[in-house]
């Protein structure tokens, strides 16, 4: 390669799989969970918004199932990016996740906006039938060192 080199990229992949409580005490464990193995192991993906879209698929998956069945993160750190999962126990597809429908969100109303910012925010993201329900994921590209923040 000649010059500088733009970003540098983890030698090689890594990954989390935790298991959390079906309650809302998981969304903020969940966001602390992404945030800290991207800072640790010093990745190029965007924390704030892996936080933010962890956060939304957690929330989703406690408010959207039912039982008491511990929901799955699963946080892989790749070269390319970050991707992360989130396993529940219900086979149904999330709403409009891959395939909008209707129009843009009630600005006044408080739920309704998580799979839009899924899907406007991550580089990709969808979900996949699993043994024990279904997995929806995001992800997201690691982004050069010039373009991020320094906080």
């Amino acid at each position: 390669m000649n010059g500088p080199a733009l970003y540098e990229l983890p030698s090689a992949p890594a990954s989390w799989r935790v298991a959390l409580p079906h309650t809302a005490a998981a969304v903020p464990v969940a966001r602390a969970l992404v945030r800290t193995a991207l800072a640790e192991l010093e990745h190029g993906a965007d924390r704030d918004t892996a936080e933010l879209l962890t956060a939304e698929l957690v929330a989703n998956a406690v408010e959207h199932t039912s039982g008491e069945t511990p929901i799955e993160l699963v946080v892989e750190l790749r070269p390319s990016g970050c991707q992360v999962e989130v396993h529940d126990t219900d086979p149904k597809p999330p709403g409009d996740l891959t395939c909008p429908s209707g129009g843009l969100p009630d600005p006044w109303q408080e739920h309704g906006r998580g799979l839009l910012l899924i899907r406007t925010l991550s580089s990709s993201c969808g979900h996949r039938p699993t043994e024990s329900g279904k997995a929806v994921w995001f992800r997201l590209p690691v982004v050069p060192a010039q373009r991020r923040s320094s906080a």
